[in-house]
């Protein structure tokens, strides 16, 4: 065959495709294990550093979609693929995604990646949206390496100089790019332009979205930060009731208990709030005066933990009226715990107060007051 007659020859994609495809699938296994591997690094170091994220996910590029990136004509000239050699050029082979609930966690991701990793090209899609003037899913894509000092050891010997895509983009980013990404893919070229126009006007959404959900979540760490504050200068009446500042409440008074759950306290403030309770200087007004230790052992006949010494300080201080507007008031079994509780408190001379929050207390004439008395109601019944 001349060399004009060669040039001639429209290049076979098909037959391209099926050779390449064939020489993945005897490297499939490896890129998937090196995915996997990528993925564990990261946990660890996520778990390490307390950073908290949606999902991870690990896997090696899908036969059919490898198929179809390598049948891509180059830009500059269709009659040529877009990837010659395939398995050299193709980098996304290897993929991990981690998908985040906020966008500045994105930030301390990528500094992971980049302290793990040896990191040959990072690309931040929201930047190339921007210069192109368009609306899109941001994301930010790192293609990395194993490090030496992994790869010289055995069990990652294998992987050396492999290749590994890693995605990072928050959960709002990751659902529009699927939704999007599934129609498009389907006809990329005949979208209709109403639905584009749905599309990028969504995408606008979604990053307004994004941006609010991360000022919560700033405005949450602010008002936690605050309320810890307050409780330890003791500005009990500017807190309010939150199982974070409940928490910080109890482990100044109490002492803090490694055993208790977030749901301990997520429950308690509930119930706090349940009982009429609004601020935590109400809270003390109630619970003033008693020991939590002596209490536990006068109603357990041993120390108790956090949560239930403190329950049973409110019991005292209460006294009947912490039953009346319990959640668990007309159930028999909380009936009759109490009654086993306030009268070992009664048996051991500690003195039972009916204390009742500002909401709970009837409207009173002018220039009333209230003052919680130091009485010994009788047990509560049914």
């Amino acid at each position: 065959m001349s060399e004009n007659e060669d040039q001639s020859t429209p290049f076979d994609f098909e037959t391209h495709k099926l050779k390449a495809i064939a020489e993945y699938q005897k490297q499939r296994p490896l890129y998937h294990d090196a995915a996997g591997v990528v993925r564990k690094i990261l946990d660890q170091a996520f778990a390490s550093r307390d950073i908290q994220i949606h999902s991870i996910e690990a896997r090696a590029k899908e036969i059919d979609s490898f198929g179809r990136k390598v049948t891509e004509p180059l830009d500059t000239d269709p009659s040529k693929p877009k990837y010659p050699n395939p398995l050299v050029a193709v980098t996304d082979l290897s993929g991990v995604r981690v998908i985040t609930f906020f966008p500045r966690t994105i930030e301390a991701v990528g500094q992971i990646i980049e302290t793990e990793f040896d990191v040959i090209e990072k690309f931040d899609k929201a930047e190339d949206l921007i210069k192109e003037e368009r609306f899109g899913y941001a994301s930010i894509h790192y293609l990395v390496r194993l490090k030496d000092n992994r790869t010289g050891l055995l069990e990652y010997r294998r992987f050396k100089g492999l290749i590994t895509e890693i995605q990072v983009r928050t959960i709002l980013q990751h659902t529009w790019a699927e939704i999007e990404h599934d129609i498009r893919y389907k006809s990329p070229d005949t979208i209709p332009t109403s639905i584009r126009r749905r599309f990028m006007s969504l995408a606008g959404v979604l990053e307004i979205a994004d941006r609010e959900f991360q000022a919560i979540q700033d405005e949450d760490m602010k008002l936690r930060k605050q309320a810890r504050l307050s409780v330890q200068q003791g500005r009990l009446d500017q807190i309010e009731i939150t199982p974070d500042a409940l928490r910080a409440y109890l482990d100044k008074k109490l002492g803090s208990d490694g055993r208790m759950r977030d749901f301990s306290y997520e429950w308690t403030a509930r119930l706090l709030r349940t009982l009429g309770f609004t601020d935590f200087r109400q809270v003390e007004e109630c619970v003033a005066g008693y020991d939590d230790d002596v209490l536990s052992r006068a109603a357990w006949s041993a120390r108790q933990g956090q949560i239930t010494r403190f329950e049973l300080m409110l019991l005292a201080g209460m006294g009947e009226n912490f039953l009346r507007y319990h959640v668990w008031h007309a159930q028999d079994w909380f009936i009759q715990k109490v009654n086993r509780e306030l009268s070992n408190i009664n048996k051991a001379d500690i003195p039972v107060r009916d204390y009742l929050p500002p909401s709970r207390r009837p409207s009173e004439p002018q220039g009333g007051g209230y003052s919680p008395s130091a009485t010994r109601p009788s047990k509560p019944t049914p």
